[in-house]
């Protein structure tokens, strides 16, 4: 029995197909099955011939030493093998040398080179003649003027718009208020504590009755209305005249007083 048929058939009793020989020895399964076939030329050589060997026989659990001193009678004994000749590739490898640059060709680029630069000079040199009928263009300068922003005193007179008047009650002390129209209808009436403000916009004849001044700060369009000490005291406050009039008395209006709870 030949050396590739005593591997092919250890390897059967092993229950193991080429695949597996394959996966575990990691010789490709072409090789293999020419290995077992005794065909030997695609090992690349005794000395891998014999490695195979070995691999195949140990995997599939035959003593190798036998195949091998059968490889040798067959094929001889192995010599001595350096590792030059076991990286070193059957063919060599011919490497061509990089031939000189020729001196003409050098010579004629340097020409080359030199008359361009000699044209390049003699171009940029070369003072440029102006054109014989050469337009200006004027371009008319235009002036900016800035914006004039409105000064705060014009923001002032925005916020209180004409035929309007807005009313303002600044609570230091705990403070009674009752506004009513010019027909003697009640707008409010109530108390505002010490700290609070409350505000009014009125388009008609308002009167603002204050039961105790000293505690309260009334502003009419931001201007202060409380000049009395006599308690209580009214404001009436006309907003169609121009300018705004804003009247303020220690004696009861007698259209508050009519509809005014006493404070």
């Amino acid at each position: 029995m030949s050396i590739g048929e005593t591997l092919a058939e250890a390897r059967r009793q092993a229950g193991l197909t080429v695949t597996q020989v394959s996966q575990q020895t990691r010789i490709r399964e072409s090789m293999i099955r020419a290995i077992e076939q005794s065909d030997f030329s695609s090992c690349g050589g005794d000395f891998y011939a014999r490695g195979h060997i070995r691999s195949i026989a140990g995997v599939a659990g035959t003593d190798p030493a036998p195949l091998i001193r059968e490889y040798d009678e067959e094929h001889g004994p192995p010599g001595t093998i350096s590792a030059a000749d076991i990286f070193e590739p059957s063919t060599p490898i011919k490497i061509r040398e990089p031939k000189p640059f020729p001196l003409g060709k050098v010579a004629a680029v340097v020409l080359v080179a030199a008359a361009g630069f000699g044209i390049y000079r003699f171009v940029a040199d070369k003072p440029a003649k102006a054109p014989a009928n050469q337009v200006v263009e004027i371009r008319p300068s235009v002036t900016v003027t800035p914006s004039v922003k409105p000064t705060q005193k014009a923001k002032d007179k925005s916020a209180y718009p004409p035929g309007e008047a807005i009313i303002r009650l600044t609570a230091t002390k705990d403070c009674w208020v009752g506004i009513t129209d010019n027909s003697g209808k009640q707008l409010y009436n109530g108390v505002i504590q010490a700290g609070k403000s409350m505000t009014w916009s009125e388009k008609q004849q308002v009167s603002v009755r204050i039961g105790n001044p000293d505690g309260a700060k009334l502003t009419v369009d931001g201007k202060n209305e409380t000049r009395s000490s006599v308690s209580p005291v009214t404001v009436v406050v006309n907003p169609a005249s121009t300018p705004l009039v804003a009247t303020t008395t220690g004696a009861p209006v007698a259209a508050a007083a009519a509809a005014s709870p006493t404070p």
